[in-house]
């Protein structure tokens, strides 16, 4: 007789499921707000190992995503919002001694298969590997609006299901799986309407684990290294589009020849091909033949990408897009062949005066071979929220091509750049122009002094800097980072700028708009073609 394929399969989440589980958290959860792809890559990002999923007979039919937190941060009051971070699992604490779960979904059409109990047991597995005390969350009570007159607060009804005197689906089946109610947790997440905003705070305890004494946990000093270049390059006049090219392959080269992982370009590196044009063109005539430059561009940026094997983050290009704007676009060029794009959310008046430039509006964590990155294009650096928003997702290095006229507003950049690596815990690549383009408007006089900025603690370097080059000189710069030291910053670091935010006092909302089904940025659609929102239901 044949064998056949298992028709179950529960495993580990991956980037590839984002698009999926997005559809599904929409079919379970008709009453709530879904989440934004960036959302799930966040939850993927921050604690890959705690999602799970489950797919029966190819389709995607469960979800879960849990992190690790502090005892203090499981066992006091708390909203859903607060202790995911707004919803994307960022505010994971490394050396957490409890698991948080804060999302379990399961396709509809599939209840009764035990879905659900397979991911409660991925769970329960992981937190007994790894000797944690046990597990937490806030449970709907999706019964409470309905036999509101029959109780007198959340807290009867929850002794009232305890007792068997009321049905309520969900809190049986938590019960069920052997997790005790502690308490209510008041106004945890308002969109559940059902719940009247409030749910149960659960708990399992590992039997595995002394209560009395549970376990430290110090994470460990790993290496995680990667080898990042910045190129700090000279705006020089060039013959033809194929000398420029060879000038760009020529630092491509080299940083390959040293085995980095990334080489960062300068914002508007590719000015040059303005300057073999038989007469100054007028800003427009120059957006015009710049954006004619773009298919070529991505091209050659990405047939570099896969011959040295080397992640591009080709600066910028001005270009025009499908509504006829033109937009300050970053193409990120991938070793493994794909292309991704990130436009410039803010143009500064200079842009916006001198060449109509557009700002975008989209930003998402990248994912490559080294882990999710992110991209902020010169002024993009001075606006936290966005460095914040690529962080939640998962980013550990954020690079920012620049274009700066004088010190000063190189120093604007420069110290923006220091502090987004301060507060969110983060590398911070910076990589500029230098030098004059004669005849090219706009480009009159370049300052940069291009660097890798990071987090000041301990693990790194004392003044904040891996590396930096000498001021208005053309020059590659490369250093190591271990992202390793990003993560014991965050859990033991002397501060902890993710794990200590207020969000019971402030948080950052975005337009639900944000955020798009590819690895880099847009809008989220369900399989019908309608957006998704900011964020959905936790509760286990």
């Amino acid at each position: 007789m044949a064998n056949t394929r298992a028709r179950l399969e529960v495993r580990q989440a991956e980037a590839r499921d984002v698009s999926a589980i997005a559809a599904l958290v929409r079919r379970a959860y008709e009453d709530l707000p879904a989440y934004t792809f960036g959302e799930i890559r966040g939850q993927m990002n921050n604690y890959p190992e705690g999602c799970f999923v489950a797919k029966l007979d190819g389709k995607l039919v469960g979800y879960c995503a849990t992190m690790r937190v502090t005892k203090a941060m499981a066992m006091r009051a708390h909203t859903w919002d607060e202790i995911t971070g707004n919803g994307f699992g960022s505010r994971h604490i490394p050396n957490g001694d409890w698991l948080y779960g804060y999302e379990m979904c399961v396709d509809p059409k599939v209840r009764g298969t035990r879905i659900g109990r397979r991911l409660y047991e991925e769970r329960r597995a992981l937190a007994e590997w790894l000797e944690l005390s046990g597990i937490v969350f806030g449970g709907r009570m999706p019964n409470y609006t309905r036999n509101r007159r029959k109780v007198t607060d959340p807290q009867d009804y929850l002794n009232k299901v305890v007792e068997g005197k009321i049905h309520d689906p969900v809190l049986r089946f938590q019960l069920a799986n052997g997790f005790e109610p502690i308490g209510i947790l008041e106004g945890y997440l308002p969109e559940d309407k059902k719940s009247k905003a409030n749910a149960v705070h659960m708990v399992w305890r590992n039997p595995y684990v002394d209560s009395e004494q549970p376990k430290k946990f110090r994470l460990p000093r790993d290496v995680e290294s990667v080898r990042i270049a910045t190129c700090q390059m000279q705006a020089r006049a060039v013959k033809d589009y194929e000398e420029f090219m060879r000038g760009v392959e020529y630092f491509v080269d080299v940083a390959a020849d040293y085995e980095a992982d990334f080489i960062l370009f300068p914002e508007l590196f590719t000015l040059p091909l303005l300057s073999f044009a038989d007469q100054e063109l007028s800003s427009q005539e120059s957006i015009e033949a710049l954006s004619a430059y773009t298919p070529r561009i991505r091209t050659a940026l990405s047939k570099m990408a896969l011959e040295y094997n080397i992640n591009i983050i080709g600066g910028s290009h001005p270009t025009r897009m499908e509504d006829g704007d033109i937009h300050n676009v970053a193409y990120i060029c991938l070793r493994d062949g794909s292309i991704h794009e990130q436009e410039k959310i803010h143009a500064t008046p200079n842009e916006a005066y001198w060449w109509n430039i557009k700002g975008g509006d989209s930003i998402d964590a990248i994912q490559t071979d080294c882990g999710p990155i992110g991209v902020l294009i010169c002024y993009d650096s001075e606006f936290p929220e966005l460095a914040r928003r690529l962080v939640d997702e998962g980013a550990r290095i954020i690079f920012v091509p620049f274009c700066t006229d004088s010190r000063q507003g190189y120093m604007r950049v420069r110290y923006c750049a220091q502090a987004r690596a301060i507060e969110n815990q983060c590398f911070v690549v910076m990589s500029g122009n230098v030098g004059n383009l004669p005849n090219v408007g706009n480009m009159d006089i370049q300052y940069a002094q291009s660097c890798i900025l990071t987090p000041c603690d301990f693990p790194f370097a004392r003044d904040g800097i891996a590396a930096e080059a000498s001021e208005n000189v053309e020059t590659l710069t490369i250093s190591d980072v271990n992202l390793a030291d990003l993560s014991w910053a965050r859990a033991e670091g002397t501060v902890r700028n993710l794990g200590d935010r207020r969000f019971d006092l402030y948080r950052i909302e975005w337009d639900g708009r944000v955020g798009k089904p590819g690895d880099a940025a847009g809008v989220a659609e369900d399989a019908g073609g309608r957006p998704l929102g900011t964020r959905t239901m936790g509760g286990g």
